[in-house]
């Protein structure tokens, strides 16, 4: 008989490594661009937690991805997103987005939103969490879905925002193409608490 021992690593925010230039401040949980830390590259299917801040005005110029199911989650400001398969919006708190890349897709992400909206009170440092996870397939058509979550509904419970996994299917705000794959999200004030998931792997994230 086999007795499985989960084992916990604890990263605080400082202890992440960096990137930081004139307008964009960035956290990252694993390696990632030209940070790399060979003990340190994904955990389970989760390939990248980026934790980033974009000035205003500023942001990612259009740039390429293939194969990789990217999830967006705004926590302050607004973010534009624009794509070659005709796809653009902007990304605000409470909205999440998740965008396929498939077997190829070009997209911008842009701290500019008063371009569209005429807005300039939306002139302020953006500041949003990234997830990769690599899909079942490779080669799939692009796609992009986005879905509004009331913050009620994340206040003292755990939400399932992004799934592939079947038992998901019925609840799951947005999908992404790994059955194995899930993310969730919960909004908890001081003293309360969630029951997380089973699970071979476990990444929890704490802006």
């Amino acid at each position: 008989m086999t007795i499985s021992q989960s084992i916990v690593d604890v990263r605080r925010a400082d202890d992440r490594a960096k990137t930081k230039i004139a307008w964009l401040d960035s956290k990252h949980s694993f390696s990632f661009g030209g940070h790399y830390e060979p003990d340190n590259t994904h955990h389970g299917l989760l390939l990248v937690n980026n934790d980033d801040i974009v000035t205003p005005g500023s942001g990612f110029d259009t740039h390429p991805h293939r194969d990789m199911e990217i999830v967006t989650w705004v926590l302050r400001g607004s973010l534009v997103h624009q794509d070659s398969t005709g796809h653009s919006g902007v990304i605000y708190p409470g909205l999440a987005q998740r965008m396929s890349a498939g077997r190829g897709i070009m997209h911008s992400e842009k701290n500019d939103s008063w371009t569209l909206t005429g807005e300039q009170s939306h002139s302020e440092p953006v500041h949003f969490v990234q997830m990769w996870v690599v899909p079942d397939e490779s080669g799939i058509a692009p796609g992009y879905q986005q879905l509004e979550i009331d913050d009620e509904q994340l206040r003292g419970k755990l939400v399932t925002i992004a799934s592939g996994m079947p038992e998901h299917s019925d609840d799951a705000a947005i999908t992404i193409s790994n059955r194995y794959a899930a993310l969730h999200g919960a909004r908890l004030e001081a003293g309360q608490s969630v029951e997380l998931p089973e699970a071979p792997y476990l990444h929890l994230f704490v802006p």
